[in-house]
């Protein structure tokens, strides 16, 4: 493996991130982004998101961050608990698990169903889950629940909706920040 800049893999949720989302804003400030392009975003299935997902780490020179929302969050967490092999997981520094959603939430999307029941097994690298206090695809208790089982540093952001392009973040240096401390000094 390079000792060069770990790779940022993109993981938006449902129906991708659109201009005004901050994983977009991200990749167009560094080309160290790379926007994970799964099969169907509006009909996305849990085995081909995690198989694409495998396919880009397995193919990564360097190490890997995700910066995952919503759906690319349980995407990050199903492949490495059922997916990714051991040497796949050593390539991984971190990941930044953005507004985790509840599959048993009714808002949670009915064309995303086979994404639960979500794996509460500890995640073998760091991670980080950054949760809004008002959304409405996950409470602040099933993030609080899943960052204490998978090992991860909990955020709370305040009220800020699903944390995409409506909540007014712009490029979000906050969640840079965070993301950034997963890369070590080379």
């Amino acid at each position: 493996m390079s000792a060069q800049q770990p790779r940022v893999l993109v993981l938006p949720g449902y129906q991708n991130s659109g201009v005004g989302h901050w994983q977009t804003r991200w990749e167009a400030l560094d080309p160290a982004f790379m926007r994970v392009r799964m099969p169907d975003w509006d009909r996305p299935e849990l085995d081909a998101w995690c198989r694409t997902l495998d396919a880009e780490v397995a193919a990564a020179d360097t190490q890997v961050v995700f910066a995952a929302h919503s759906l690319g969050c349980l995407t990050t967490v199903f492949w490495a608990a059922q997916y990714a092999s051991a040497a796949q997981l050593a390539k991984v520094a971190g990941a930044l698990l953005v507004a985790v959603p509840d599959p048993a939430e009714a808002h949670f999307p009915q064309d995303a169903s086979g994404f639960g029941p979500v794996p509460l097994t500890r995640l073998p690298f760091a991670s980080i889950v950054a949760a809004s206090s008002d959304d409405p695809y996950g409470g602040v208790p099933f993030s609080r629940t899943c960052a204490n089982a998978w090992g991860s540093r909990w955020i709370g952001i305040g009220p800020r909706g699903h944390i995409n392009a409506d909540s007014g973040l712009g490029d979000w240096d906050e969640g840079r920040r965070w993301l950034a401390s997963f890369v070590k000094p080379a």
